[in-house]
């Protein structure tokens, strides 16, 4: 906090903005529409007609605009800083200065400006993607100090703070209302982009906040009471059993063949598929022995059992899928431009005991132990939120200023602030664009990237650097 004695003042952070287009304002009218701890202190921006404009609505409003609150560009400001701050070492009186920046300008500047604001040490909100190269991204990364920051950083990965996001997320790891997490479906449909020769790659560009929205879902240490899923793996109490039927878990179990085939099927009715494909000729039984002896049938296959006297070419007869090499989770994301819905995310999440489909809109919740029942399906209807991104521009705003502002008042530390208001390291954000990248050496290279071995070797050669 600033002040001595007893006379601690507590006070908002102050932000320039570089850049007053569309993201710029977004920020900026964030601040005013829900009254977030900020100032909007500054404005960075060549364009004469669009910096008055927005000076007007966010800085000076009705007055005349002072020196240290309109600049033609970020060189202008950044040369009216260094001036400022000589004076003010040399105990001259001086206007306020700003406590961060935030950054609006088109993607290919980002790098220059973050590297030529790096030695001011201030807090730093940057519009995704935070550069246009690996390369950049790797330079901006080792400037801002890597693992150990000293200032707050940002970017523009506005999914994570949407109310809509937000709540999913909670069902999912703190509710988990579909156990534990297994994949994920992701669609953003686009309607169009800049052709990379001009611009940036389109996943880039488009969509590397929904590559951070996936692995921030998806990256998370389990804390449950079981072992991290694999097809294959199953419950303790389980013990040896190989077969529901003689499973002493089966009672309790969302998977179980004998509720699925038999209780929730057969016995409502049911005599087509899957039935059939268990009992290829079920109808026939049923039809000349009765429903009775329909169900022994099926029971007793589905009661077939392995154990160490079978032969082995007995069992690997049977469909027993392993999956011996695949990971816990897997995840696809799909970016789409021939659709109507433009920018209406979507998709499905499948977990350990059901699964979420989703939209822009909704959730529906579905889990395996309401298996056929009518009841099955939960809907969650998320709050409407204001502002772009579902509430996210405005979420990314509000999350950002309260770590500043903790910072500033000697609330909490860098970290602290860092990990409970913007809730992404600085390594995790360079992480989700590294990924990108990586998808983009494997598309232009028509094959497979291993993900760990790829980011392993970047560490290497971000250590060496």
């Amino acid at each position: 906090m600033e002040g001595t004695g007893d006379t601690l003042r507590h006070r908002k952070p102050r932000f320039l903005v570089i850049g007053a287009g569309r993201h710029g304002t977004a920020y900026a009218s964030a601040v005013y529409r829900e009254k977030l701890p900020a100032i909007i202190a500054a404005v960075a921006e060549p364009v004469h007609s669009t910096r008055i404009s927005f000076g007007k609505k966010y800085i000076w409003q009705d007055t005349s605009p002072r020196e240290d609150q309109t600049f033609d560009s970020w060189q202008h400001f950044l040369n009216y800083e260094k001036n400022r701050r000589k004076a003010e070492a040399a105990g001259e009186k001086v206007p306020e200065g700003i406590d961060g920046i935030i950054i609006c300008t088109q993607d290919h500047t980002h790098k220059e400006i973050l590297q030529e604001f790096s030695p001011f040490k201030l807090h730093v909100l940057c519009e995704k993607p935070i550069a246009t190269s690996l390369k950049d991204c790797q330079d901006i990364y080792i400037s801002l100090g890597a693992n150990k920051p000293e200032t707050i950083f940002s970017t523009g990965h506005v999914l994570r703070y949407s109310p809509h996001n937000m709540l999913l997320r909670k069902l999912l790891l703190e509710d988990r209302v579909i156990g534990e997490l297994i994949s994920i479906e992701h669609t953003e449909p686009v309607r169009n982009w800049r052709k990379e020769s001009v611009a940036v790659p389109s996943l880039l560009c488009k969509s590397c906040h929904d590559i951070d929205f996936i692995l921030w879902l998806l990256c998370y240490k389990t804390d449950f009471d079981e072992p991290a899923h694999l097809p294959t793996s199953k419950p303790a109490v389980a013990g040896t059993a190989t077969n529901c039927f003689s499973c002493p878990h089966e009672r309790n179990c969302d998977l179980s063949a004998k509720k699925l085939y038999v209780e929730k099927l057969y016995d409502k009715g049911e005599r087509d598929w899957p039935i059939c494909v268990v009992v290829p000729d079920i109808e026939d039984i049923t039809a000349k022995s009765g429903d009775y002896q329909g169900r022994a049938v099926l029971t007793e296959v589905l009661s077939e059992d392995y154990d160490a006297s079978t032969p082995k070419t007995t069992i690997e007869s049977k469909q027993w899928e392993e999956f011996s090499d695949r990971g816990p989770k897997t995840a696809v994301f799909h970016m789409a431009a021939f659709t109507e819905a433009q920018s209406k995310r979507r998709g499905k999440i499948s977990g350990t005991h059901g699964e979420i489909q989703y939209d822009s809109d909704e959730f529906s919740v579905f889990t395996f132990d309401k298996f056929q029942d009518p009841e099955a399906v939960k809907v969650c209807t998320p709050p409407k939120a204001g502002g772009g991104h579902g509430g996210g521009d405005g979420g990314l705003m509000d999350n950002f200023s309260r770590a500043v502002e903790a910072v500033i008042n000697g609330k909490l530390s860098v970290e602290e602030a860092q990990a409970e208001y913007v809730g992404c390291t600085l390594k995790k954000a360079f992480m989700s664009h590294a990924m990108v990248f990586a998808a983009e050496e494997a598309r232009l290279g028509r094959k497979v990237v291993d993900w760990c071995d790829w980011w392993g070797k970047l560490e290497e050669r971000l250590i060496a650097e």
